[in-house]
């Protein structure tokens, strides 16, 4: 509603123009004749520039004082001395800076300041909006004004139009039988949906905008009457109020309704009430509040059920959740954030649709950050809110603190730089397990770029720790409690020579890549060292090439090695872009403590690779895989592609882990899923789509759903079913119903 009040101000700024072109015109540089004689063929042959007296914006705002040269021309002007009367006619065009209006006939009546602009009457805006009349009349000393049949498309191609617009002389406007859509629409039929009031009026002491006698129309059809109503005008930033409700089904809730009344504090301050009110269920009490500050800002939203029918083991009556951010910056260098995640049970966030409902576990976290120059510093603490069904009963940690310093020096002459990072942590454990830590990696690196284009970068880094570790249950089946130290030392090596090739329509590059390593084979201390933040790793395209392949602290990449692979690009200005990607490892000790890089006894890994292809609009794959090094059978595959137009257009992907003791997170079990998706736009405007998630390894079906779609320039209506099979058995595996009816620059309702 808020674009239909902005006819008010496109009309003023229009009066404004007319006011000053036409009063000044006695002062320009035309020539004007005596009395009652017409000027034949004085049309000028450049504009004439006036000379304002008084502010151009009166009509807007008469504290501004403003001025702007205005330029002014017409096929003839008759100066009528003894009436004080000057007409302008025939192709009557006025610019000032930041509009042009256009008319066939522009009177101005000098002893009362009144100006009649009529006969296809157009004015353009600077911003881009558009006004037609068939007569602007202003009076008063021009302070009121008159506009018949107005019509206004701005910028964004929205209409406004009213068959009469009228200002008065203290800025209050009204509109008659006026009309607004952002909708197209042909000739002789009706848009999508209009507004329609027989009376606007708009208040701009009071900064309102109020409606007698609306219509909502769709299609010509009156489908919703309000004999009033209002809302602030367009120069209002926030106002206390209601926004529009939500409409939801679901089968927890039953039908239900969350009306939203948004409370404007003060300017950095404001809170949104939003409850809920089901059929099946006591309200769900919910709120919104956000608050910012010079140098931050805290948002953060939460619900509360008094649940009296639940009646499972790990929930309680009284369920939750709270989803808090905030952020403040200390000083010039130091940052304080915080994003606090918490749900009273793992079902709760599913049961209501709420934000991170689909996420495996929720995390906490308190951070400062200091930036300066070449350092980095952090302190940290996380906290872990287990969702998925699967880690219900994993030991989960507590990471408080966890702190870091990284500083890079500045390059030598030469190119090389030292790079310092320091790391502690505390982690405990809900079993009443904790590790403290203390790592410092000194590093050296010397990039080097050879005459021939070879591309080498020289490592040399000690990594340093210190553990102090209670109730640790190592591989032997033991529990260690005490201190331990470990010192790293590596070296590495790698070399990169592009090979480029252009033609008139393609760019090719092969790029072979080796990556040298020497490391001790031992020194991870396995049976006094745990392992909390290098579980999960798998070889893959994206670690082979780096020096330290583990993710975190706990597990040094040991062992010499050598890394090669071959990596290819290929750039067509008709065919798109491909690549490449095939590597593998070769281990100097076969018996070294690396997991998971040889499956056996070889000194070589298993080939890891990545293809890329997207010839074409059409079509796009990318494939991400490890194959066995003996029999070349798959051991890991990731794969993304989707291929049509928009006409018909199917995705898929597909997913498989092997099995993997280390993982914290799926036990070690296999893992292939794929999901397929198929969508087609059936016309311009409609989409229909659907999709379904399916466990190969278990041959069960994870999810399925589907939904229908219009949208255009003006609407959208959408209507969504999907249905989960969770192995959870507090997980309601029901039916999900999401509906959208939103009118653009509007609003609209949903559950969307």
């Amino acid at each position: 509603m808020r674009k239909f009040a902005l006819i008010t101000t496109v009309g003023c700024s229009v009066f404004a123009a007319i006011n000053l072109a036409i009063a000044e015109t006695e002062k320009s540089s035309i020539v004007v004749l005596d009395t009652n004689k017409t000027v034949e063929d004085t049309k000028p042959k450049s504009k004439a520039k006036l000379e304002p007296t008084y502010n151009i914006t009166n009509v807007l705002d008469t504290s501004s004082t403003e001025t702007t040269d205005i330029h002014f021309s017409a096929d003839t002007i008759e100066n009528d001395y003894n009436n004080k009367t000057i007409i302008a006619s025939g192709k009557v065009e006025i610019i000032r800076e930041d509009l042009t209006l256009y008319a066939d006939k522009v009177t101005y009546w000098q002893d009362i300041e009144n100006i009649s602009a009529e006969g296809n009457v157009v004015i353009l805006e600077k911003n881009g909006n558009t006004l037609y009349a068939d007569k602007i009349d202003l009076t008063e000393k021009m302070q009121s004004a008159d506009v018949e049949n107005i019509k206004v498309i701005l910028l964004d191609k929205t209409r406004l139009s009213a068959s009469n617009f009228n200002k008065k002389s203290n800025d209050r406007k009204v509109l008659r039988n006026a009309t607004y859509t952002p909708c197209d629409s042909c000739q002789d039929s009706s848009p999508l949906w209009q507004l329609e009031a027989a009376k606007v009026l708009h208040d701009p002491i009071e900064q309102n905008v109020e409606y007698q006698n609306a219509f909502l129309e769709l299609k010509g059809v009156p489908v919703f009457y309000t004999p009033f109503f209002s809302h602030p005008d367009p120069s209002v930033k926030h106002r206390s109020g209601f926004l529009f409700p939500r409409i939801i089904s679901s089968n927890f809730l039953g039908a239900a309704i969350q009306p939203q009344y948004f409370w404007d504090i003060n300017p950095q301050t404001n809170i949104t009430f939003n409850p809920i009110i089901s059929t099946e269920k006591d309200p769900v009490y919910s709120a919104i509040f956000s608050k910012y500050f010079y140098r931050g800002e805290l948002n953060a939203s939460g619900t509360i059920l008094q649940d009296r029918d639940n009646n499972k083991s790990d929930k309680h009556n009284t369920r939750g959740n709270l989803f808090l951010y905030g952020r403040y910056e200390l000083n010039d260098h130091w940052v304080a954030d915080t994003d606090i995640n918490y749900a009273s049970d793992h079902t709760y966030l599913n049961d209501l649709n709420l934000p991170k409902k689909d996420d495996s576990w929720l995390t906490s976290r308190l951070r400062f950050q200091s930036f300066d120059n070449r350092n980095y510093a952090y302190i940290e603490g996380y906290y872990y809110d287990m969702l998925s069904y699967d880690l219900q009963n994993i030991n989960k940690p507590y990471v408080m603190p966890i702190m870091g310093y990284e500083n890079i020096s500045t390059p030598n002459t030469y190119g090389a730089y030292i790079r310092t990072d320091l790391s502690a942590a505390s982690i405990y454990h809900k079993e009443d397990d904790s590790t403290q830590r203390l790592t410092m990696i000194n590093s050296w690196n010397l990039p080097y770029t050879s005459p021939f284009g070879e591309k080498y970068k020289l490592t040399a880094s000690l990594k340093s720790d210190a553990y102090y570790v209670k109730r640790y249950l190592n591989d032997h089946n033991k529990y260690y409690t005490g201190t331990t130290a470990r010192v790293f030392p590596q070296l590495g090596l790698e070399w990169r020579l592009p090979f480029i090739k252009n033609t008139e329509n393609t760019s090719q590059i092969l790029e072979p890549i080796i990556v040298g390593a020497l490391a001790p084979n031992k020194g991870n201390k396995r049976d006094k060292i745990p392992n909390d933040d290098s579980r999960d790793f798998e070889l893959t395209d994206t670690n082979i090439f780096d020096l330290d392949r583990y993710a975190g602290y706990d597990r040094n990449d040991v062992g010499s090695r050598v890394s090669y692979g071959m990596n290819w690009s290929f750039y067509g200005k008709k065919w798109g872009r491909s690549s490449l990607l095939f590597a593998q490892s070769y281990e100097a000790d076969k018996d070294n403590e690396t997991i998971h890089i040889n499956n056996d006894d070889s000194h070589f890994s298993d080939y890891v690779g990545r293809v890329y292809a997207a010839p074409s609009n059409y079509f796009d794959l990318t494939y991400r895989f490890r194959l066995d090094k003996d029999d070349y059978d798959i051991n890991y595959s990731e794969l993304a592609t989707s291929f049509g137009n928009d006409l018909l257009r199917l995705s898929a992907s597909y997913i498989f882990f092997p099995e993997n003791n280390n993982s914290s997170v799926y036990y070690g079990k296999q893992r292939k899923e794929i999901f397929t998706a198929l969508s087609s736009h059936i016309t311009r405007n409609w989409l229909i789509s659907a999709y379904t998630r399916h466990d190969l390894e278990n041959e069960r079906t994870l999810a399925n759903g589907g939904g229908v779609t219009y949208e255009d320039e003006c609407a959208k209506f959408a209507f969504r079913v999907e249905k989960e099979f969770s192995e959870d058995p507090d997980a309601e595996n029901d039916f999900s119903f999401y509906f959208t009816f939103y009118l653009k620059t509007i609003g609209g309702i949903g559950n969307n």
